[in-house]
């Protein structure tokens, strides 16, 4: 039998997964993917993430890491799964079947006292439905108090998982004190930071008032950039000045917001209290539409050009990372492909294939060919190669700089 189960080995299950296993503890993980659970096995890795690879080699090296298709019996249990969002004519819902789908699939593994640990972002009560969905599957609610439940929100950033899993405080919210103080035992095999116990739903709130306060602040920083091009002021250095008041801190604009966290997280307050949570639901409208706004921005310089050649820098959600998911550089350039008579450059120094939506509408270029080639230059996501282009290069081009770097 293993200590730790872990369902999904993306980005946040598999460096979870994998730390556990270098603890000390047996980790088998599981997967959908046939491919993923293959190359695990080989002591590889399936995504871009710095010393990842070095970690999960040595994992599963020590034998404490291995990858199946399907859950092992294990005295831990944690779901790490998407909690995407669907369109409704209701406005936009969490997505819990990935949850469900799992709870499911740990039903014919599980047994008494076993600990079930939610890392998913949910909406608040999500935790206690992982209980009932269990109890459904196994046909039998005397069995409620045989298993422990409990929400431990990942706090993590893309390109610096494995120094903030260590040194980032965390959350858990049990059901019950014993599950909160199971859990905690559990984290503190490699957290180095504090542990704050709670219960289930503040635990599931806290994650989602998080990114929502970060969302905010970023749409604040969007539609300032919006009012300066009317007014026909540089928002970089608006920003900068504005900054130098003591108790005043704007975040740097950008292009819109990305990432399955501050994208996403909001729209589940706003979902639960759709009449209440109006700043947070203003606020996701204002980033939401910062995309269409680049567009149009770029369709009217092209509209100056016969055939415009349009190099689009970045299709990544953030600097410096692979990860394409709810990524506004990518629903930019995908719908420049749609929109523009010319010829549109992707370059992401991060991916060796365009996504099947870019397929046969977009070139995948080096930053060279791209700079050389344009008569466009549109800069999506400041990857640190990006940062270095000379200025002097930009001269005799079109410029649109989306987030500053070259300001």
């Amino acid at each position: 039998m293993y200590d730790v189960c872990v369902i999904g080995l993306g980005y946040i299950g598999l460096p979870t997964a994998s730390i556990f296993a270098t603890k000390g503890l047996k980790v088998v993980g599981v997967d959908v993917s046939a491919h993923v659970v293959e190359t695990i096995n080989k002591g590889q890795i399936h995504i871009h993430e710095p010393d990842l690879d070095i970690l999960v080699k040595a994992a599963v090296q020590s034998g404490n890491l291995c990858a199946k298709i399907k859950p092992e019996p294990a005295s831990t249990f944690i779901i790490a799964v998407p909690t995407p969002f669907l369109e409704s004519d209701e406005g936009l819902k969490p997505d819990l079947s990935y949850i469900q789908s799992a709870i499911r699939s740990i039903a014919p593994v599980v047994k008494k006292g076993d600990l079930i640990i939610l890392e998913s972002t949910s909406p608040v009560g999500t935790t206690e439905l992982m209980c009932q969905w269990l109890l459904e599957e196994l046909n039998d609610p005397a069995q409620s108090d045989d298993f422990l439940f409990a929400h431990c929100p990942e706090r993590i950033l893309p390109g610096q998982m494995l120094k903030e899993l260590v040194s980032n405080d965390r959350i858990i919210g049990g059901l019950t004190p014993q599950a909160s103080e199971q859990a905690k035992t559990l984290y503190e095999s490699f957290c180095s930071a504090e542990i704050f116990l709670t219960d289930a739903r503040t635990a599931e709130m806290a994650k989602l008032t998080e990114n929502s306060f970060r969302d905010v602040n970023i749409a604040f920083a969007n539609e300032l950039s919006i009012l300066c091009e009317d007014l026909s002021v540089d928002v970089w250095e608006l920003i900068r000045l504005a900054n130098r008041h003591p108790r005043v801190k704007i975040l740097q604009p950008g292009p819109g917001v990305g990432g399955h966290c501050i994208a996403v997280d909001p729209w589940f307050i706003v979902a639960a209290c759709p009449d209440k949570a109006r700043l947070i639901k203003t606020a996701r409208q204002v980033n939401d539409s910062k995309p269409k706004y680049v567009v149009d921005q770029v369709l009217e310089r092209a509209s100056r050009f016969k055939n415009p050649v349009v190099a689009c820098l970045g299709l990544a959600f953030k600097a410096d990372v692979d990860d394409l998911r709810e990524s506004p550089a990518r629903w930019i350039v995908e719908q420049l492909a749609e929109q523009l008579e010319g010829q549109i450059l992707a370059c992401e120094p991060h991916i060796t294939a365009l996504p099947k939506q870019l397929e046969g509408k977009a070139t995948l270029v080096s930053t060279d060919e791209a700079i050389k080639r344009a008569d466009i230059i549109v800069l999506l996501v400041d990857h640190k190669p990006f940062k270095k282009i000379p200025k002097r290069v930009l001269n005799e081009r079109v410029v649109i700089d989306t987030r500053g770097i070259w300001s």
